[in-house]
């Protein structure tokens, strides 16, 4: 380790303190004077700045872990630290005051979306095992008994730690305490590389199978070995003296294994010291606030599936005769005109197309794919024009997003499309192609893009009748049958629908509605009092008047609304340690669509909604007979003096257009598309089109558990 030039603690003539801001593990901010130490830096598993420091509002010592600006640049780094709070506040919240709590670290507080993003943790306890040369018999039992205690309180979380290691595990005569929980991944998840040899075992080393707790079993088992004879042991196979030790060879002499399926559990090398210790292993568990509102969701569920549906399934009304179907800019019918066909010339300028010129069916249609049509339905409205291939290919399916100017809609839609467009929908046998090349091009240049590179995007002013509603983007799915259909994205700043005749006419058309929550609005979290204060709002209980508004315009039949809905808890980065989100947040992209999964997804966010902001916030899901319910961030993180520093990591932006699609017989469910939102049918998992079309269940969907991590070598010593 290397250390930087940083001025040491200041003493009482020094320079005054700085300032630091943070959030502490109960959600509050703080904000108290600070003095730091001099700085050293660790190059891996991340690139991180370790210094000392000194809260002087009440004289608290700490450590300061963070990241430079230019390598929080880096979103693999930003990732791994998010992981480590996570880890850290998760165990702190499970143990407690218990005698277990020393065998971590102590999170103090943390701030991770700032440009230089960090965490401050309680001066870690001992000496790093890098700096322990040999030790003693009677020290080897207590610490080993230690090590495997907390390797088998991680097992309870579900957790695995890939990153056992010397410079991770510290020793202070009496306790472990063990560190690196960047490395942590969820048990059952796919291995990826981690660390170096002998620590890291060989399926690990090798990125193969799943990640098992018998992976952490052989890396502190070559931490003993390292322990007691001052050596590393071999790299795939049982060190050649281990006879000679008799501790080691009695308690872990299985670990050294070199399949995981052949090595013991970290409980049973436990219960080998000190028979029953591991029975009797408790991890605190808070009460689960949300269990009466579980009970309500399954209660609304099956109102539901007593109600009537109408056997369109669509909203009544929102047919169109003849071929015709809504401008998305005017909002008035229109129909294929070859009279009124445009092209580009060289100078972007729009040159009429005659048609008649053209015999060779082949460029033809390559013409008329590129070809526009000038739409004169309402003569007043600025001329506009719409791509043919959007009138050729039936009735469009039009997605509208509600929400408040204010919930993330843009920014959510722009990474929706751009998922898309980069194969999201590829798995589910769905492929894409742009209506427009140039209106494509445009949106990839203008919003998707700058998004990408951590650009916050500007709210972008309405451009339908009254203001109402924005078209965004339009694209041409074509489903695994072959059968091609345009889709429309709109933008409703619905708290402004004024109620004319366009208005109705175009809520009556739409085929889809995903409703966006702002948890900042919704719920009176503590967690989210900073970022309320930022953006100068307040928690609404009367919920987002802009739902109510689109609702209200909507015919029912048997007493719900038939067209299929989404709500999304938008910006949920605000809150990924809160339960139930953390679970989900972190889930990796689905490959296929379970229903009893999204279902469960569904009654989490439900119990969250109605505990904390109440019923007015679940309108959408009470008035929609099929709606569905997820957890979504289009950034991955806040932004910090307008860019997001990392760039924007979108999680989980698929999944709400997924169900809407699967609603709409797109994507194929078994079960139907029912079994998504009602659960109407019995709970199975779907299968990508291709094993639907042979019928076989190969290639279920497998369940992770944690997020995604990037791949890293080595573990690095805290000091």
């Amino acid at each position: 380790m290397t250390s930087t030039t940083h001025s040491p603690l200041p003493g009482p003539g020094g320079p005054g303190p700085d300032k630091l801001a943070f959030t502490l593990p109960s959600g509050r901010r703080r904000v108290t004077p600070v003095r730091v130490g001099r700085e050293f830096r660790r190059e891996r598993p991340l690139p991180q700045l370790i210094r000392k420091a000194v809260l002087d509002d009440d004289g608290q010592q700490c450590v300061q872990v963070r990241l430079s600006a230019r390598d929080s640049a880096n979103p693999a780094a930003r990732a791994l630290l998010d992981i480590e709070a996570g880890t850290t506040l998760q165990l702190n919240q499970a143990l407690g005051d218990t005698d277990y709590a020393p065998l971590f670290p102590r999170i103090i507080g943390y701030e991770l979306d700032a440009a230089e993003p960090f965490l401050l943790y309680d001066p870690p306890r001992g000496t790093a095992v890098t700096r322990i040369q040999v030790m003693g018999a009677a020290d080897q039992g207590v610490f080993t008994r230690d090590l495997m205690l907390a390797l088998c309180l991680l097992e309870r979380r579900g957790l695995l730690p890939r990153g056992v290691s010397p410079a991770t595990v510290r020793w202070d005569g009496a306790r472990v305490q063990l560190w690196g929980l960047e490395s942590v991944t969820g048990i059952g998840r796919p291995r990826r590389p981690w660390g170096a040899a002998p620590f890291c075992p060989p399926e690990q080393r090798d990125g193969e199978g799943l990640a098992d707790p018998r992976d952490a079993v052989w890396s502190a088992a070559q931490l003993l070995y390292r322990l007691a004879t001052g050596r590393l042991g071999p790299a795939d196979r049982p060190p050649p003296d281990l006879g000679e030790h008799r501790m080691l060879d009695q308690m872990v002499r299985d670990a050294f294994a070199p399949r995981a399926a052949d090595r013991p559990t970290p409980a049973q090398v436990l219960d080998l010291m000190a028979p029953g210790t591991a029975r009797r292993v408790r991890l605190a568990v808070p009460p689960d606030e949300t269990r009466p509102h579980h009970d309500a969701f399954e209660e609304a569920l099956q109102l539901k599936r007593q109600a009537p549906a109408s056997r369109t399934g669509r909203t009544p009304g929102a047919e169109t005769a003849n071929g015709e179907v809504l401008c998305p800019y005017c909002l008035e019918t229109i129909r294929l005109d070859l009279t009124k066909l445009f092209v580009t010339d060289s100078r972007m300028q729009y040159q009429p197309l005659d048609l008649k010129g053209i015999n060779n069916p082949v460029r033809r249609t390559d013409v008329m794919r590129g070809a526009v049509q000038k739409c004169t339905a309402d003569p007043e409205f600025p001329a506009h024009y719409i791509a043919v291939p959007y009138l050729t290919h039936g009735r469009p399916l039009t997605v509208a997003m509600v929400g408040q100017s204010s919930t993330g809609k843009s920014h959510l839609l722009t990474q929706m499309i751009a998922a898309i467009t980069d194969g999201g929908l590829e798995p589910f046998g769905l492929k894409w192609q742009s209506v427009n090349p140039e209106q494509h091009a445009r949106f990839v240049r203008d919003r998707v893009q700058p998004l990408r590179n951590g650009k916050v995007l500007d709210h972008t002013a309405a451009l339908g009748m009254d203001d109402f509603a924005r078209f965004v983007e339009s694209l041409l799915i074509t489903d695994a049958r072959g059968q091609v259909r345009p889709v429309a994205f709109f933008d409703l700043g619905g708290e402004d629908l004024v109620r004319t005749d366009a208005a109705l006419r175009f809520l009556l058309g739409v085929d889809a509605l995903v409703f966006v929550v702002d948890p900042a609005l919704a719920l009176p979290l503590p967690q989210l009092d900073h970022a309320r204060q930022r953006w100068g709002v307040e928690v609404n209980r009367d919920g987002d008047l802009a739902f109510g508004t689109v609702l209200d315009r909507l015919p029912k039949s048997g007493g719900y609304l038939d067209v299929p809905a989404a709500m999304v808890l938008g910006k949920a980065d605000l809150l990924r340690f809160q339960p139930p989100v953390d679970r989900w947040l972190t889930r990796p992209p689905a490959t296929s669509l379970d229903p009893e999964l999204m279902r469960e997804e569904s009654r989490d966010v439900y119990g969250l909604l109605r505990r904390h902001a109440g019923q007015a916030w679940l309108r959408p899901f009470d008035a929609v007979r099929r709606c569905t319910l997820h957890i979504a961030s289009a950034t991955g993180g806040q932004e910090d003096q307008g860019r997001y520093p990392a760039g924007a990591g979108p999680r989980r932006v698929l999944e709400p257009l997924l169900s809407l699609l699967a609603m709409h017989g797109m994507v194929q469910v078994r079960g139907g598309a029912d079994a998504l939102a009602i659960g109407e049918a019995p709970a199975l998992e779907a299968v990508p089109w291709e094993e639907v079309e042979r019928g076989g269940d190969a290639g279920r969907f497998e369940r992770a558990a944690g997020p995604e991590e990037p791949e890293e070598s080595e573990g690095g010593e805290l000091q």
